[in-house]
């Protein structure tokens, strides 16, 4: 696959935030030619699928500025300093939603926008969770709602969950569910 690598002759920063970078690379395309590329730069995040001890998934609902939207989705957020990937989503779990605790399985990790993007998201199952006492970060205002597994497929394709993250866990989970033949273990 190296014939289809690009090489970064320079890199310039455009933008540095607090989220986010975005730098402009220059690079040499296998044919030889020429290119802009611009990159956003992310640390990385979480996503994680709350199963309730009553067998519902935990969703948010939040306003989405990008989207001048509501948008009802799975808990998530970025990786902090030098957190790993689990405590991360531990935290935001308890943050987003109040609960805490419980078993968290690694499933596994994608890329948001790989055309445009270096966000990669790790994606955890977390079941046998308790509820506890909900604490959003300073400037997140979400509300929680209980999600029946068998609504998922009927909220995605109605449009009613347009987050692509949320549209990834669910699915993921929906054929976990499939495959283990157990219905009732969600």
């Amino acid at each position: 696959m190296k014939d289809l690598q690009e090489k970064v002759i320079s890199t310039s920063q455009a933008f540095q935030g607090n989220i986010l970078n975005v730098r402009i690379d220059q690079v040499e395309l296998p044919d030889g030619n020429i290119s802009e590329r611009e990159v956003v730069e992310h640390p990385g995040g979480v996503t994680i699928i709350p199963v309730t001890p009553e067998k519902k998934i935990m969703m948010v609902r939040q306003y989405r500025i990008a989207t001048e939207e509501v948008l009802l989705e799975l808990p998530a957020g970025k990786v902090d300093g030098e957190e790993t990937p689990e405590e991360a989503a531990r935290r935001e779990l308890k943050e987003e939603t109040g609960y805490y605790g419980g078993d968290f399985q690694h499933l596994f990790d994608f890329y948001t926008t790989p055309g445009y993007s270096s966000e990669i998201l790790h994606l955890y199952l977390a079941e046998k969770i308790h509820q506890g006492e909900r604490k959003p970060e300073k400037g997140e205002f979400l509300t929680n709602e209980k999600i029946a597994v068998e609504r998922i497929p009927d909220l995605i394709f109605s449009g009613q969950i347009k987050d692509s993250k949320t549209i990834v866990g669910l699915l993921a989970l929906k054929e976990l569910i499939e495959q283990s033949g157990e219905q009732g273990r969600h």
